[in-house]
This record gives C-alpha cells, structure tokens and sequence, in this order.
C-alpha cells in the first residue's frame, strides 16, 4: 500500500501549504530585493540574509513534518518489498516507534532551548522531563544580530521582557519554529502509527513510488520519441 493521503487537500493541508509556500515565497523576494540594492544601487538590505536564514530553518523543519504527514520522505525500501506483509507491518512499526521516541526527545530539546528565550523554565531531566528548572536565569532580553524589531510584536517587550524595549527582534519570535516544529513531528508520527495499526499503510517511506514515477516518465518520453 502506498500510504499517500488521497481525496482533496482539506483545510489544514492547504494551510500547511501555503505558509511553506509563503516562506519560500518570502526568502525569494528578500533575495532578491537585496541582488538589486547591491547591484542597482550599490546599497545593501542588512537584515536580508538573517531573515533568509530564519525563514529556510522554518521552511525546512515545518515541511519536516508535513512530509511525515504525505508519507514523502524517501528512503530505501528494498528489503522492505521483500518481506510478507504482516512482517511489513511489524517492520514499519518498529521504525515508526523510533521514530516517536527519537521526535520526542527532539521536543524536550527544543523547548529547552526555546524556552529561556521566552522567560519560560525549562524541563529538568537529561533524557525525559522531570519537572521543570525554576532557577535557569531567563534569557528574553537576548536579541537576534540583524533582523530590527516589528511594531506588531512590541507586546513581547511587556509580556517577557519586563517592559524594556527591543531594538532588534528578539530570540524568542524566529527559535518558536524549534518547538512548533517538533510537537508537529511528534503528531504526524503518531498520525503515521494509527494509520498503520489500522492498516491503511504499511510503511514510513514512499522511494518505490519515486521510482514509479520514475518509469512513468520515462515511458511517456519513450512514446514521444
């Protein structure tokens, strides 16, 4: 079984798509504003290439989970294919539960990091959460190097940064990505787990539709010559 979602996009794929589309999009017009400023005017967008970064790492880790999701990552499936289903099944399981635990520790290091930047404790515990570290010294007034502040964010300069203003965005705004983007893998594994348990797949990876695709191609190119 292929393990694709079939059917129309609902609400929350065509959300997930357009923000990924919107970073993408984002990146472009930075990009590129700041080829002619240098080149046109010989000037220089100075926050153009820390904005660049921030926007690839949401791109990159929210399309993460959204692959997770469409069952799009690719990998090798070889040995996979070989074996009987119920063996497929139990195989597909093992990696997805892996999967889960490695994700999940991905989350408590994420928020851990993210959360002095946001004067939040972070959890106590090397491996799994213990509690939470009520004495880690708050980090909110640490800003990024380029990116200025945006007026509609001024209400974090209250909320946890005691009132005083920021100058540059801070830390707490473009790192919310390393949470959100690990809760989002946490689900869509878990999402991939019931849909195994019920049957609907039987494995994480999909290279043997790329190579179905693969053929696709080359057999439409083989009638066009």
């Amino acid at each position: 079984m292929s393990g694709q979602t079939t059917g129309s996009p609902g609400f929350v794929d065509r959300l997930e798509e357009t923000v990924i589309a919107a970073l993408l999009g984002l990146m472009t017009i930075i990009t590129f504003a700041n080829v002619v400023a240098r080149f046109a005017f010989n000037s220089n967008i100075l926050w153009a290439l820390e904005a660049t970064v921030f926007l690839f790492a949401w791109l990159v880790l929210l399309g993460a989970s959204y692959a997770v999701k469409k069952h799009a990552h690719l990998g090798v499936d070889a040995i996979v294919n070989m074996l009987a289903p119920a063996a497929r099944r139990a195989l597909a399981l093992i990696a997805v539960a892996a999967c889960l635990i490695f994700s999940l520790l991905m989350l408590k290091g994420a928020y851990d990091y993210w959360a002095v930047f946001a004067d939040l404790p972070p959890t106590s515990g090397r491996w799994f959460p213990t509690g939470f570290d009520m004495k880690a010294r708050s980090q909110s007034f640490y800003e990024v190097q380029d990116v200025p502040m945006i007026g509609a964010l001024r209400f974090l300069e209250d909320l946890i940064n005691y009132g005083d203003a920021y100058e540059k965005m801070p830390k707490v705004v473009p790192y919310l990505v390393l949470p959100l983007s690990m809760l989002l893998l946490v689900y869509r594994f878990a999402q991939a787990a019931m849909q195994i348990l019920r049957g609907e797949t039987d494995r994480l990876v999909a290279s043997h539709e790329v190579e179905d695709e693969l053929e696709a191609v080359r057999a439409q190119q083989g009638e066009h010559d």
